[in-house]
């Protein structure tokens, strides 16, 4: 069977593609899954995240190569693997990012389609926010944005401690300004996750004209003469016709898959016996992500959900759509703009957890305490992916080269990050609730402390991106309108695309650039209100 659109991977991006390209019922739409549906229960009720993170059939599982600046430890990245990708399995916050940024990508494709100005409708016409319509949000849109439904009295505590240490109350990140302290708001529904899949996917699985598997990896995008004719399944002859490919499996996978199909470095695809279709030097290179150091304390106070009654919080959840069930476990947080920015965007991001969390919380501690999280935001390190083989089934190697710019740039950061997270939890704020400190173990004042600290602990927060960046330069695999440069009928449209990472997390940056690309597909780049929602 030949379909007009064919759609490689069915994660935050592509079931925005499936929804929008697909309105149209004269458009045969494919949407190709590696993973299962999502039909674990535990991707639904949100604090479920918690239980989900050692589950391989919904998560790739993968692992970095050593990082020299990392003590040679091999970070663990989960990136999710059922519909709905990383958005049903992650922690939920909306966060967009700042005007700056995408002013940013503007200049580096030289279309103003990525200025913040073009970029912002795109973001409304996504949403339907609890909150209301205005100038910042929208109603009415696919995708769920409320306001949590529970929180942990300790995630106030952490906003008021904040403010004692002299940073802003804010109540809305997406607002006017981004600085501040405050609760998340999270993509979620009724109290349920609102995933890419239960948003855009979900309320048009029934359209005649639109074919969703699952459970089906792609070996390589078929080519015949410098355009995509198609794909073939792993482990079968048979190719799938389409008049497009749409690559959409995220910043690891997607570059795999460009590499795997003969378009990537070429004497690297030579060296695994891959004929080179085109010569594309920085498919796989410009990898970023945002690495996280936590500060852990102990508590006092048996408030915590480090040993929470599980059976009790998905009973009141099931019945009733509140309690602890529906929370995010990442309830608050803050952005700052630290002494050491380098621009008007803030450099810091922090995520408050009322629990103790270790090695992605994999890593189970006694007692009871809590969790800051705090990142760079802007990272000048760069990593690069590599294929181990020609096999699509084996992991491609991962070098992400965390704090690997030569300057020291990303380091000194790291330092203030993590020196902020102990300046907040010695806030009066926590005076009640203060046990001993479990990460950094002592108290620890000078940089080389820090830095040994940040070596032995530090870890993604699951924002790798930029893996196969759009550009006006000719070395930039793609194009403003997110085409592979020297292929005909083939696109990327995730992650990967993002020429740097905005200011917070990607989640909600990816949902607007698939509502974008999808317009431009369908030439109505003019506005983003001519399309039905």
């Amino acid at each position: 069977m030949t379909y007009d659109i064919i759609i490689v991977g069915a994660g935050s991006a592509g079931c925005v593609l499936a929804n929008r390209l697909s309105a149209n019922g004269n458009r045969r739409v494919l949407l190709l899954e590696a993973g299962p549906p999502d039909w674990h229960p535990l991707i639904h009720m949100p604090a479920g995240i918690a239980r989900l993170a050692n589950n391989r059939r919904l998560n790739w599982n993968y692992r970095t190569e050593p990082q020299a600046q990392l003590n040679g430890r091999t970070l663990w990245w989960p990136r999710g693997k059922t519909l709905g990708g990383s958005s049903s399995i992650n922690a939920m916050c909306y966060v967009r990012g700042v005007a700056g940024d995408y002013d940013r990508w503007a200049q580096a494709t030289g279309d103003a389609r990525w200025s913040w100005e073009q970029v912002l409708p795109w973001f409304l016409r996504s949403e339907d926010n609890t909150r209301g319509a205005d100038s910042f949000h929208g109603t009415g849109g696919p995708l769920g944005v409320n306001d949590l439904r529970h929180h942990n009295p300790l995630s106030g505590v952490f906003i008021e401690s904040a403010v004692s240490a002299g940073f802003a109350r804010n109540d809305d990140f997406n607002g006017a300004d981004q600085q501040g302290f405050g609760l998340y708001q999270v993509t979620q529904r009724d109290g349920a996750r609102c995933s890419a899949a239960a948003a855009y996917l979900r309320p048009v699985r029934d359209r005649p004209n639109l074919e969703v598997r699952t459970g089906v990896l792609v070996a390589r995008v078929a080519m015949a003469q410098g355009r995509a004719v198609g794909v073939q399944l792993h482990g079968s002859d048979t190719l799938i016709e389409g008049g497009e490919v749409i690559l959409a499996g995220g910043a690891v996978n997607t570059p795999q898959l460009l590499m795997l199909s003969g378009i990537g470095p070429a004497d690297h695809l030579r060296e695994h016996g891959i004929a080179v279709q085109a010569d594309q030097p920085e498919v796989g290179a410009n990898l970023q992500d945002h690495l996280d150091i936590c500060t852990l304390d102990g508590s006092t106070q048996r408030i915590t959900y480090d040993h929470l009654n599980e059976l009790a919080a998905g009973w009141r959840f099931l019945r009733h759509r509140n309690g602890p069930g529906t929370s995010n476990i990442a309830e608050a947080g803050g952005f700052v703009r630290s002494r050491l920015a380098m621009d008007e965007r803030c450099d810091l991001q922090f995520h408050f957890v009322p629990a103790l969390l270790d090695d992605h919380g994999r890593h189970r501690l006694p007692g009871y305490g809590y969790t800051v999280h705090a990142c760079y935001l802007h990272p000048r390190s760069r990593g690069t992916l590599r294929l181990r083989s020609a096999n699509p089934a084996q992991p491609i190697a991962i070098h992400a080269n965390y704090l690997g710019d030569a300057e020291g740039h990303d380091l000194a950061r790291m330092i203030e990050a993590a020196r902020l997270s102990r300046e907040l939890l010695s806030q009066p704020a926590f005076a009640p609730f203060r046990g001993a400190p479990v990460f950094p173990e002592r108290k620890i004042t000078s940089d080389a402390e820090y830095l040994d600290f940040i070596r032995r602990k530090a870890e993604t927060i699951y924002h790798p991106a930029g893996s196969c960046r759009m550009g006006s330069d000719a070395r930039a695999p793609l194009d403003s309108e997110l085409r592979v440069r020297g292929v005909q009928n083939l696109r990327v449209v995730d992650a990967s695309v993002m020429p740097n990472l905005p200011t917070g997390n990607t989640n909600a940056p990816v949902i607007m650039i698939a509502e974008q690309a999808s317009a431009m597909i369908l030439n109505e780049t003019k506005s983003a209100q001519p399309l039905s929602q």
